[in-house]
């Protein structure tokens, strides 16, 4: 990407790794990191979940990922287009002060909603301060890493980008040839 490409899809991991099932958002970020291509920027708000509004100016689709309050089993994974309407009443409220649904309804009363907002909640079951993820929770962050990079076509651009990774690795070896394996005799010593 050149230096005034700017990315333009934003995948936001809300939540903090502190405190149980709420670091979804980061765990899930965290692995996005190295599997999207550059036109994807990764990005963790930390506390100030209002600070999205201005984040996600100019960007083409944003992808929330965040943890919420169980509504009928934990771990399991909900996709929510956010541009279409209100977070579902079960999912309106999160485990933040000013939350994602607070700031998507501020942000189109504003009229600075982005024009695809997508939102992957996971039904937590443990919001404990100094808990890890909850097993059930664990489990759904490859699922939801999964669904993101396939769903959006993600998988397509990583593709090409492991493709150019392969050409670069064979130039490598062109200019850098390894020697020849060993014959069975040379490597037997006879």
């Amino acid at each position: 990407m050149s230096a005034g490409t700017r990315p333009r899809v934003l995948v936001v991991g809300i939540g903090n790794p502190d405190w149980g099932d709420d670091g979804f958002g980061p765990a899930v970020a965290s692995r996005l990191r190295g599997r999207v291509p550059p036109a994807v920027r990764i990005f963790e708000p930390g506390g100030d979940i209002l600070a999205l509004i201005e984040e996600w100016d100019g960007f083409d689709a944003v992808f929330v990922v965040d943890a919420a309050a169980p509504v009928s089993r934990p771990g399991g994974i909900h996709r929510l287009d956010l541009a279409a309407g209100e977070l579902p009443v079960g999912f309106a409220r999160g485990s933040h002060a000013f939350g994602i649904a607070e700031t998507v309804e501020l942000a189109r009363t504003l009229d600075r909603l982005p024009r695809h907002l997508v939102a992957y909640l996971v039904e937590g079951e443990r919001f404990d301060i100094g808990a890890p993820l909850s097993p059930m929770v664990a489990e759904a962050v490859d699922e939801a890493v999964q669904r993101i990079v396939v769903r959006h076509d993600f998988s397509r651009d990583l593709a090409d980008l492991l493709l150019d990774d392969y050409k670069l690795a064979l130039r490598h070896l062109d200019k850098h040839p390894v020697a020849a394996p060993l014959t069975e005799a040379e490597a037997s010593g006879r």
